[in-house]
């Protein structure tokens, strides 16, 4: 009878125990998913606008960096954004012609030395030999370095001379993490984590003569 009983209470605490495993397992499995799922952007605000004869766009963007990017930040790389904003008139002979265009740049960076983050912005590729040609801002946190890359006021992105105000129009955004500045063992790592997959993409209608 006894060894009855304990042949009975070795079943019921392996299987507790096998459960426990299945839980803990799923449970991690849920862990990893939301860690995976942190980084995001999502585009709130796309309005173009038109200025002593210049488009001008307005952009707002929802971004949250995940703790990857945010670990390897404070570790000492650098991670870079790019936007493009094109301007294409429709052509029902040809494809789209492109009549206007601008991108912009991003290099951010923390300085263990200061505690602070500091901000290159560029209308041309930033690499680490060519800030000189950017403008650099430094901050006191990330989350206010990271409000200037979520907004784009009155950039200018086209010649309103250059475009034909009889055809229509339209405009192609894009926002990115450019993973391709990252070196080269980072490069091959972010690729197997959504929180490095940044980027988001939307195509709009413009009427030039309803803006004028």
């Amino acid at each position: 009878m006894t060894a009855f009983i304990t042949r009975c209470w070795k079943k019921l605490g392996f299987e507790l125990g096998r459960s426990f495993a299945r839980l803990l397992s799923v449970a991690v499995l849920g862990l990893n998913c939301a860690w995976a799922q942190t980084s995001s952007v999502d585009l709130i605000e796309l309005t173009p606008s038109y200025q002593n004869e210049a488009l001008l766009l307005n952009t707002q963007l929802n971004l949250t960096l995940g703790p990857a990017v945010e670990d390897a930040l404070v570790k000492g790389l650098a991670v870079h954004f790019v936007v493009d904003a094109e301007v294409l008139q429709d052509r029902w002979y040809w494809t789209d012609k492109k009549v206007g265009a601008a991108s912009r740049y991003y290099r951010l960076a923390f300085q263990p030395l200061t505690r602070r983050w500091r901000l290159n912005v560029s209308s041309e590729p930033i690499s680490s030999t060519g800030l000189a040609s950017s403008i650099s801002q430094s901050f006191d946190t990330l989350a206010e370095a990271l409000n200037v890359v979520r907004r784009q006021t009155a950039w200018k992105i086209a010649d309103l001379r250059k475009l034909d105000l009889r055809s229509s129009q339209q405009i192609r955004y894009r926002f990115k993490l450019d993973v391709s500045q990252l070196p080269r063992p980072f490069q091959i790592a972010a690729g197997n984590q959504a929180d490095w997959n940044l980027q988001v993409r939307q195509t709009i209608s413009l009427n030039l003569l309803e803006g004028r």
